[in-house]
């Protein structure tokens, strides 16, 4: 039985860590090999995490054990506690070697391929000093790893459900274009489709929906891709149609344009609220921020 907590909340850093990682993983075997633990050792510490805030975080569903009713609030303290212990320590190791640092972006592939890759040629010829280290993705997996502490900045999609504890600035607007195969007959909205897209979930994903169907279109997916340029090309091998940002792509050739900024998805730099400051940090975020176009 989990006892009431004590009056001050006593709970370790490792405990949290415990918690973000079994969030992370399959398995609890694969959490407890993350953080460097057995798996007695990680179901141990979850035990006293419980016992110390006095409320279940998991319950049995026979063998398995799943998230109980209390799990999210504590998930969401545990990852942004977790967090800015990273963000203190990446400061205090600098300061112990007078090093700059190192800088943990993460962007969606066309702000990475297109819109933004002159200014991180910049930052690496003027700061060879900074380690940039870069994490290509889509906008949901790039905002979870911001949360955890995982990345410094995102450049992503903008999105209403923003996870608490991060702002965002506006970079610029990317407009989206509906490509058909070149053999298509019917290029009313009625006749439009079937569609390769974007992974349910995606942020991009969800604004071509949202769009088609203002449009009057159908949003019958067959097929879906991460990457851009493998949804033009089973737009080619006449899969099915497509929404896909023109700027970056590369040729369209053999692809029929059929309506030309359909919808414009708005690109945002994400930080955690209240990171510690990092000048190495604050000068990319300030470079992307000019270099937007």
């Amino acid at each position: 039985m989990v006892r009431p907590p004590p009056t001050t909340l006593q709970v370790t850093t490792q405990q949290l860590e415990y918690l973000v990682a079994i969030d992370r993983h399959d398995t609890w075997g694969e959490a407890a090999a993350s953080v460097g633990v057995s798996p007695s050792a990680l179901s141990q510490g979850i035990a006293e995490l419980e016992r110390r805030l006095g409320v279940a975080l998991f319950e049995r569903d026979g063998r398995r054990r799943v998230p109980a009713r209390d799990h999210e609030p504590v998930l969401r303290y545990a990852e942004a506690t977790v967090a800015a212990t990273r963000d203190l320590a990446r400061w205090l190791a600098s300061r112990r070697t007078g090093t700059s640092g190192v800088v943990r972006l993460g962007m969606i592939d066309a702000a990475a391929t297109h819109h933004f890759r002159d200014v991180l040629r910049a930052h690496r010829r003027q700061r060879p000093e900074v380690d940039l280290l870069l994490a290509v993705d889509p906008s949901g997996p790039l905002v979870r790893r911001l949360v955890r502490g995982e990345l410094d900045l995102v450049v992503c999609v903008e999105t209403d459900d923003l996870p608490a504890g991060l702002t965002t600035q506006p970079l610029l607007d990317d407009p989206l274009s509906v490509l058909a195969p070149g053999d298509a007959a019917d290029v009313t909205p009625a006749g439009w489709g079937p569609w390769v897209t974007f992974p349910s979930g995606s942020h991009t994903r969800q604004v071509v929906a949202d769009a088609l169907r203002r449009a009057g279109a159908g949003f019958e997916v067959v097929a879906e891709s991460n990457q851009p340029e493998v949804l033009r090309e089973m737009a080619l091998l006449g899969v099915g149609w497509t929404v896909l940002p023109l700027a970056g792509l590369g040729s369209v050739e053999g692809l029929r344009v059929v309506r030309r900024d359909l919808v414009v998805r708005h690109l945002v730099l994400a930080r955690r609220t209240g990171a510690r400051p990092d000048p190495a940090v604050d000068e990319l975020a300030a470079a992307l921020l000019a270099g937007a176009h």
